[in-house]
């Protein structure tokens, strides 16, 4: 077998020493940078964006903030949700002259807003609504129906008692001063007067408000994803502050909603079962609980607080007599609908009823008469077939997504509310210009000395080598019940690595599942799996190719890496083919080749030590994010991960550091523990440890550090707490080692979009934009490497929060878009850049393998309840590479780039 010579390295550059450095700056208390210039690199392109410009008619006028309180008429609070809008208005109908006929901009919770003051600082008022959606109930616990006398009265009404407190003063002006570029600490709170503006306009009509998105009950925007859940489309409305002036960011959005209609219909396709009688009740009424339904023939509205106990032919309340002085009789839910209501009940005799009274007054109605209303937020995390439902059936084009945000611009009919106008704002319809520039992309090196140009941020392999292949030895297929041709597999196995260079000896064969444990535990299968491996092998295995039956939910994946890498030390790829070609081959060898040790491609500028400022000086590369638990899962812990770059002057070799974390806590806690009753100092020691071994024995006087997942709100915490960690991890390791630093922070989660005009096709990879919709004094930049073949391309939105090192604004975008295309199991350029992915995917995947909920044999809680956190187990020693380990260890090393490139991304853990 012929292999192909790997590239030869050149030796790392010489140091330049400190004094011929940027000088660095100290702060005490940091705050993102200014942006020092403009970048001119690239082929210019026009764009259009979809922000829309917004005009102030009135910036000497100011906006005044009172306080809202609601109370019942015995003084207490009103703490129902969603009923304040509706008391709020009919405030402003009885009492408008009171208010010195002024409008008011209300945010649904506890502030309200005018322009100009009320005539006094503080105002009560009493309202009366009709409360036609009560829950009163008749006679013990069943609901009125329509067709009672008592039902026929007026429907009941409350009083509420409204007071409003003045709070402050926020000038209009605030805004005109931050797009200036001046220091304004108002600046938020006047933008956030007009986003409340805008939701209110949208409640008037209806709309589902989900922070800065609404979304219209109409039919035609729900999108079927499966399970009883609905893709309900609208749009996103923000106020941003930009170079050009003050915009209108709109952008397509989508929530999840619960499919509208009958709850029998619902639960059935939610559990997927055909019959009713086949549905779990347990789940149901986790799943329908605080739900709210619509009851008919009596059109009521009611919430859902649980199920009965029994059966509605069962379940028995007290039901007083009309017109009787006697004792109330004791019958079932199904004999007072079908004797005394003359309701007749199809399918409910046997089932559960909804309980929509109070936790100690029950109140019954059977299942087929009640309907879920429409636009209710569905929370609960989606199944994998689901998101990827989604993401198909949501998909909008270019052109499409730009002519649906003018019509819903058109449509929402800004400038006919009177309190809009009344602030002096008006608001184009119209896309706003920006000029663009297409970076060229970076040239790569393969093996034997071959290299090219990615064109489209694409490139591929045929008739090309491996930087440097690996050797395979001492492995095995294993196939857990998947139909697969392994006569092909093998064949296209052996034929594209002897291609691409790698050494890959015969496998000791295929080892089937037994069919009799098919339908055994997940755990179970895994286990029968490797007795069965013990039985046909001489030793255990270096490297196992695993076959999955299922390829989106498969229930062996997590237990079976968790066997493979904690218990054994076994690096193990999982495959799940539908059709083998070279193509699919291929892409499976990259992520091999990188989990046994081996490179795929490098870039050229890393050999040629031509990255400025990175190749000339001793640089590591950090990657940060941190992965939360499912939504209202206080007892999972958040996960964070940081990955560093390792054998500077190289940026493509990755190893990753990840900790457990309290719960939905975003700031990293574990970069640095200089005491430690575990012996873990933390992530950051970890990585440096590993990065001197790496380059041999030479400190990093760079540190560039990408992070991910915060908002604007947190930049300062990312600056002054997590820096500051990082600082003391290197003071703690030389107290005279004093590093600069450049700080970026990449957000995925914005609205801002770029479209090339009269034109179907997204925006080339390599398109930067870095003027008109930035903004007017931080450092930022939008960058789209990726090629966008479907759908609208997301760019991603980078923030420069410190840059001690000098970069300029050409050498920082070229860097961040060449670490767009180091990704070692892709052959495409990556949205975000490589740290911050390798990061994203350690931290989001690595409950793959452990669950969280079954944890209990190799992990213990430390401290219990809301708040506390898990540790993760220890990966097999043969496959954990200690940071003070000799470096010869290289093979072990190389699970960590495997983990980190692999096909879930399972990485080191503590």
């Amino acid at each position: 077998m012929k292999h192909s010579t790997p590239v030869t390295l050149p030796p790392p550059p010489p140091v330049i020493p400190s004094s011929f450095l940027p000088t660095k700056v100290n702060e005490s208390n940091r705050r993102p940078m200014a942006r020092r210039e403009l970048g001119t690199k690239g082929q210019r392109i026009p764009l259009l964006t979809n922000h829309f410009n917004v005009k102030l008619s009135r910036t000497n006028d100011d906006f005044y903030q009172y306080s809202v309180a609601l109370f019942y008429e015995d003084g207490n609070p009103v703490e129902a949700k969603g009923i304040g809008r509706k008391i709020l208005d009919m405030v402003h109908k009885t009492y408008e002259s009171e208010m010195g006929g002024k409008g008011f901009a209300y945010d649904g919770e506890k502030c309200l807003f005018t322009v100009g003051a009320l005539p006094r600082t503080k105002l009560e008022f009493t309202v009366v609504l009709e409360n036609a959606s009560s829950n009163r109930t008749t006679r013990g616990g069943s609901p009125s129906e329509g067709e009672t006398k008592r039902s026929r009265r007026v429907p009941q009404s409350k009083q509420y008692k409204v007071t409003l407190s003045y709070a402050t003063k926020i000038p209009i002006q605030a805004i005109v001063n931050a797009l200036q570029g001046q220091e304004s600490e108002q600046f938020h709170e006047a933008v956030r007067v007009l986003d409340v503006l805008l939701r209110q306009h949208a409640a008037k009509e209806g709309c589902l408000l989900v922070r800065q998105c609404y979304f219209k009950n109409d039919p035609t925007n729900f999108i079927n994803i499966g399970g009883g859940v609905v893709g309900c489309r609208g749009f996103h409305s923000s106020f941003r502050a930009t170079q050009s002036g003050l915009s209108l960011n709109m952008d397509v959005s989508t929530t999840m909603i619960v499919k509208p209609g009958k709850v029998r219909d619902f639960l059935l396709e939610n559990q997927n079962v055909r019959s009713i009688r086949e549905i779990d009740w347990l789940k149901a009424k986790r799943m329908l609980k605080n739900l709210r339904v619509k009851t008919f023939p009596s059109n009521l509205e009611y919430k859902i607080i649980g199920l009965s106990e029994k059966t509605c032919r069962q379940q028995m309340f007290s039901l007083k007599q009309k017109n009787s002085s006697s004792e109330a009789i004791d019958i079932t839910v199904f004999q007072y609908f079908v004797e005394y209501r003359q309701i007749k009940l199809d399918y409910s005799a046997d089932c559960p009823c909804l309980d929509v009274g109070k936790p100690k007054k029950p109140v019954y109605i059977p299942l087929e008469l009640c309907e879920l209303i429409s636009l209710q937020r569905y929370t609960k995390s989606l199944s994998n077939l689901q998101r990827a439902s989604l993401v198909e059936k949501s998909r909008q084009k270019p052109q499409d997504r730009m002519r649906a945000l003018t019509g819903a611009l058109k449509q929402s009919n800004y400038h006919a509310d009177p309190l809009i106008n009344a602030t002096g704002v008006t608001i184009s319809t119209t896309f706003t210009q920006v000029d663009g520039r297409v970076l060229e992309p970076p040239k790569l090196k393969f093996g034997r000395g071959g290299d090219m140009v990615p064109r489209g941020g694409r490139w591929n392999f045929n008739n090309k080598t491996l930087v440097e292949p690996t050797k395979i030895s001492c492995w095995v297929v294993v196939n857990f019940s998947a139909r697969c041709d392994m006569t092909a597999l093998k064949n296209n196995i052996r034929m594209c690595s002897q291609a691409k260079g790698i050494d890959l000896d015969p496998p000791y064969g295929v080892i089937n599942e037994n069919p009799q444990f098919t339908r055994s535990p997940a755990s179970v299968r895994v286990e029968k799996m490797f007795e069965e491996i013990r039985r046909s092998l001489p030793g255990p295995p270096s490297f196992i190719l695993c076959i999955l039956a299922e390829r989106k939910n498969s229930d062996i994946y997590g237990p079976w890496k968790r066997k493979c890498l904690v218990d054994h030390g076994i690096v193990t790829q999982c495959i799940a083919p539908t059709r083998i070609n070279d193509q699919y081959v291929t892409n499976m060898l990259l992520k091999i080749n990188a989990k046994m040790g081996g490179v795929n491609s490098l870039l050229s500028m890393e050999l040629s030590n031509a990255i400025p400022l990175v190749s000339r000086t001793p640089t590591i590369i950090f990657g940060m994010d941190v992965s939360h638990g499912s939504p209202g899962r206080a007892d999972v812990p958040s996960i964070a991960a940081v990955v560093s770059s390792r054998k500077w002057p190289q940026i493509s070799r990755y190893r990753a550091s990840v900790r457990a974390q309290s719960a939905r806590v975003e700031m990293i806690d574990g970069l640095f523990k200089p005491v430690s009753h575990d012996k873990d100092e933390g992530m950051i020691r970890e990585l440096l440890d590993d990065f001197y071994l790496s380059t041999p024995k030479l400190k990093p006087m760079n540190i560039i550090i990408f992070r991910d997942g915060v908002s604007e709100s947190q930049f300062n915490q990312v600056l002054n707490i997590e820096l500051n960690q990082i600082i003391e991890a290197c003071k703690f390791l030389d107290e005279q080692w004093d590093p600069k630093f450049l700080v970026i922070v990449a957000q995925k989660t914005h609205h801002t979009k770029f479209f090339q005009p009269n034109s179907e096709a997204n925006v080339p990879p390599g398109t930067v934009v870095d003027n008109q919709v930035c903004h007017p004094k931080s450092n930022d930049f939008y960058l789209c490497a990726q090629n966008g073949p479907i759908g609208t391309t997301r760019p991603t939105h980078y923030h420069v929060l410190l840059d001690e090192i000098g970069f300029s604004a050409d050498d920082l975008q070229e860097l961040v878009h060449s670490l767009s295309y180091v990704y070692q199991r892709s052959t495409t350029a990556i949205s975000v850049v490589a740290p911050i992915c390798y990061a994203h995917l350690a931290a989001a995947q690595v409950v793959q393998f452990v669950k969280f909920d079954d944890m209990s044999d190799s992990a213990s809680s430390q401290s219990g309840g809301a708040g506390g956190f898990t540790q993760l187990p220890k990966l097999h020693k043969n496959i954990s590479l200690s940071p003070k380990s000799a470096i010869a260890a290289s093979l072990k090393y190389a699970f960590f780039l495997a983990i980190l490139t692999g096909d879930r991304h399972t990485v080191s853990m503590p």
